[in-house]
């Protein structure tokens, strides 16, 4: 219920501000303190959320209605009002169950298409978990344990190419306890020898699952992970990816 009712409050900050542009609502006067200071927390809230509303599931929002439901509340009309606020809290958990429920269903058929066709490729391996990973480079060393604690560079990636992770962008190698992240990583790095490059497409059951992670990573996505085993390392405190 927390994410509902922050992609609802999203949704009508966003709406609400980009809809003082429309001749049907009045332009910010901005001519007493509290004139400006109102104003202020308007954009303020907006642009935070901006990006948020982009989360919203299902199809885009009916803007006019969205607006007209907003001020009527705002304003306490409630004669106005065609749903009380407790058929709306109900509507809303309704709607945002139903929608996330349909989209996870479609990440998943996706994802499963998708690895039914990427383990017939040259190069592509498929464990018994479902795994599966192309080696790009076979190093030399030994092989960690899921005890062990490495240091590793690697970038994450939907299989829309949406980059969401990488050691890269954080400007130094990760290092972390082998058997302490995601199932996909602790069976992979277990099969990669110090010095390996490998490329993997981790499962979603091998993953995040149907909770998913973060704004970009959704329930029941594959995940694609270039990752490179550098050493594996001792007395460093391991981060948890």
């Amino acid at each position: 219920m927390k994410r509902i009712s922050l992609l609802v409050a999203t949704a009508v900050v966003a709406m609400s501000i980009t809809a003082t542009s429309c001749d049907s609502h009045k332009k910010a006067s901005l001519k007493t303190a509290v004139d400006s200071v109102s104003y202020a927390i308007g954009v303020s809230t907006g642009t935070g959320y901006r990006e948020n509303l982009k989360t919203l599931p299902g199809e885009k929002a009916n803007v006019d209605d969205l607006i007209a439901g907003f001020i009527q509340a705002i304003k306490g009309d409630s004669a106005a009002l065609k749903m009380t606020p407790e058929a709306c809290q109900a509507y809303i958990q309704k709607y945002f169950m139903e929608a996330t429920a349909k989209e996870a269903k479609k990440t998943k058929e996706e994802g499963d298409k998708f690895l039914s066709d990427n383990k017939t490729k040259q190069g592509v391996i498929t464990t018994a978990s479902g795994l599966q990973y192309k080696v790009v480079k076979e190093g030399t060393g030994v092989k960690p344990t899921a005890e062990d604690k490495v240091k590793v560079n690697y970038t994450g990636t939907l299989l829309n190419g949406t980059k969401f992770d990488s050691s890269v962008d954080h400007g130094e190698p990760a290092v972390i306890t082998v058997g302490q992240v995601i199932k996909g990583w602790t069976e992979v790095l277990q099969l990669m020898p110090v010095g390996s490059k490998y490329t993997v497409w981790i499962p979603s059951e091998l993953g995040y699952g149907e909770q998913g992670a973060g704004r970009d990573i959704k329930p029941n996505s594959v995940l694609k992970f270039d990752i490179e085993l550098l050493e594996i390392v001792k007395d460093t405190t391991a981060t948890k990816k």
